[in-house]
């Protein structure tokens, strides 16, 4: 494995604490700021939109950058966000933090994609993206549990200031291990050549796909916390090790995910999306049990996380060599879909409809996502893949060389 891949798992480590701890703490920080805790969501949903901004805003920006530089340049970005939380004293300073730390999440992790998948041979691109996001899994598994430790123990400020250190520290690891290269065939690409990725119409299918599904895990787990403690009946004090359970599931979805995804793409995707709305509607009715709900636990982490690597593989092969802008793109949409998730989550649970709510929302939401996949995959996918213009020309293949014998 080359180690730049743990580099860049570092990374996504530490901004895998920033987007995921505020689900273990979100009662403490909606208590401790006087607000509810769908207002207190929005540190959630803001965040996400945030990403959005980011990836569509700092990607070509930073597209003329080496790889490397511009990895960095984000983790800095990502410091300074988590260290302004670290310090806040009212809502709006921790919503700002939270927004600039967000901002370099998905130019990180679209640039970083590309940067994988260009350090490993093809047959092997997804297994390496999906090597990058297991340092966001990773966080869940033992990060998330950890740093909602801290927050119960020290205060959530302490897990922000904790976080920030770990900025720190996967900055250090880049500048160590990740080599300071340009793209992997030696092209510095255009915007309007990223931008010709979006003229195939398979690209938007995979961006649509991402937000349902992504939106469907998301939307039931980022109020997770309440539904465990306020219907399952467990302690607050049992929520981090349910996290370390959630966040199993997300280690080993993302991994096998990506295995799976380098053998069969498609077939994988629509498995697994059926396989996370079955869950989250058996999560729904067994929220009473504390085994049942154990279990669906897991199970939503495992198959909600299994179908990353696919979904960021599928956008870069059908993007082909304009694929920067939209890997971002896609990492964009896996945080459009956070946001919409949330949101609908909390428009439920605001209009009384129960802590259970969002699991069914988000089994709609992975229910939409399938719908789309097959219609991508089928007849009317077939027929725009057609009919759309590839997103760079292939090159003309041109007859060998005859070698006079006086040559050889």
């Amino acid at each position: 494995m080359p180690l730049g891949l743990i580099a860049l798992a570092l990374g996504g480590f530490g901004i895998g604490l920033t987007e995921f701890v505020i689900a273990g703490l979100i009662s403490t920080v909606a208590t401790d700021m006087g607000v509810s805790i769908p207002i207190a969501g929005y540190l959630i949903s803001g965040y996400a939109l945030a990403v959005v901004v980011g990836a569509l805003g700092l990607t070509p920006v930073l597209g003329a950058w080496r790889p490397k530089r511009a990895l960095l340049a984000l983790m800095v970005l990502f410091v300074v966000g988590n260290a302004l939380s670290a310090v806040a004293t009212g809502y709006g300073m921790l919503l700002a933090g939270r927004v600039v730390a967000a901002l370099a999440h998905g130019a990180f992790f679209g640039i970083g994609s590309v940067l994988a998948a260009s350090l490993v041979p093809a047959d092997r691109r997804a297994g390496a993206i999906s090597v990058m996001f297991g340092g966001l899994t990773l966080a869940n598994v033992l990060g998330v549990p950890l740093g909602t430790f801290v927050g119960q123990q020290w205060g959530w400020r302490a897990t922000f200031a904790l976080i920030a250190l770990v900025g720190v520290v996967a900055a250090a690891g880049i500048a160590l291990l990740v080599p300071d290269t340009g793209a992997s065939d030696g092209r510095q690409t255009s915007l309007r050549s990223e931008l010709e990725a979006f003229r195939n119409r398979q690209v938007w299918f995979s961006l649509a796909m991402t937000v349902l599904v992504f939106g469907g895990m998301f939307g039931a787990f980022m109020y997770v916390e309440p539904l465990l403690t306020r219907v399952t009946g467990f302690d607050e004090s049992a929520v981090p090790w349910l996290l370390v359970l959630f966040g199993v599931g997300l280690f080993a979805g993302n991994l096998l995910g990506g295995r799976w995804a380098d053998r069969t793409l498609t077939r994988t995707l629509v498995v697994l999306t059926l396989a996370l709305a079955v869950s989250l509607v058996a999560f729904a009715l067994l929220s009473s049990s504390m085994l049942g709900s154990a279990a669906m636990l897991l199970a939503m982490g495992f198959f909600g996380f299994a179908t990353v690597p696919g979904l960021q593989m599928r956008v870069l092969t059908h993007a082909t060599r304009s694929s920067t802008l939209a890997s971002s793109a896609n990492i964009a949409a896996f945080n459009v879909g956070n946001f919409l998730g949330v949101w609908v989550s909390g428009l439920a649970i605001s209009a009384g409809l129960g802590w259970t709510s969002p699991l069914w929302v988000g089994a709609a939401f992975a229910t939409l996502g399938l719908v789309v996949l097959l219609a991508a995959s089928g007849p009317l996918g077939q027929s725009a893949a057609a009919t759309d213009r590839p997103a760079v020309r292939p090159l003309k293949r041109q007859p060998p060389r005859k070698v006079p014998s006086r040559e050889l």
